[in-house]
Parts: C-alpha cells; structure tokens; sequence
C-alpha cells in the first residue's frame, strides 16, 4: 500500500514538473521585445552611464521612460543597501545629483532626459 502512495506521489510530482516547465518555456517564447531594446543597448554600447539610486523617484521615472528596455541600460547603482548614502563608486566619479547621465565625450546630463536625447547624445537610432 505504503509502495503505490510513494508512487503516485512521484508521478504527480512529475507531471506537475512538466506543466511548470512548460509554462516557462511557453512565457519565454512568447514574451515580446522591449519598444526600446535596440536603443537601450545601442546606448549601452556607446560607453555612456546611466547613474541613480533605488529611492530617486526622476531615476525611476527615467527607468520607465524605456519601459522593459530598461534593463539594457547602463545602470549603475548609486545608493548603499538600506541607506541613502552614497557608493563610493559614485563619489568617485563625481555623481552630485541623480539621475545623471555620462556621456562617452565626457560630458553629463542632469535629471531625467528624452529619449529623444539620449539618442541623439549617443548617436543611437531611435
């Protein structure tokens, strides 16, 4: 008796597998490209420097500026775990306001840009 439980219990741990399998492939496949993909790696690519912090609401609101493209920016993380302090990382490269935005000539850019200009700073095609 104690033999066809463990059994049954086994094939329905399997087929539950399955179907959760299944379900991340089918989501993987049809998951649509970000509007801003090419764009947000193009800007990547280009060697500009996307600086902000987790609790900057102009960071946010540039974040959803490029909706799901925004994980291809080049973010980098400013704020310290549980704190507002500021990384050494970013002291050390003279960030004194967020978001801001280093450009591959050197130059910056303060506060939440287009991306229009950020295309246009970035010789990317938008």
């Amino acid at each position: 008796m104690k033999n066809k439980m463990t059994k049954k219990c086994w094939l329905m741990i399997g087929a539950l597998a399955l179907v959760l399998l299944g379900w991340v492939v089918y989501a993987k496949m049809t998951a649509a490209p970000g509007q801003y993909d090419a764009l947000a790696k193009c800007i990547s690519d280009s060697g500009a420097k996307f600086y902000g912090a987790s609790w900057c609401p102009h960071c946010k609101t540039q974040k959803e500026a490029f909706g799901k493209s925004a994980k291809y920016l080049p973010y980098i993380e400013c704020s310290m775990p549980g704190s507002n302090a500021v990384s050494l990382m970013c002291k050390n490269a003279n960030i004194e306001s967020l978001p801001t935005w280093v450009l591959p000539d050197g130059s910056r850019l303060i506060g939440t840009q287009t991306i229009e200009t950020l295309a246009e700073k970035t010789a990317c095609q938008l």
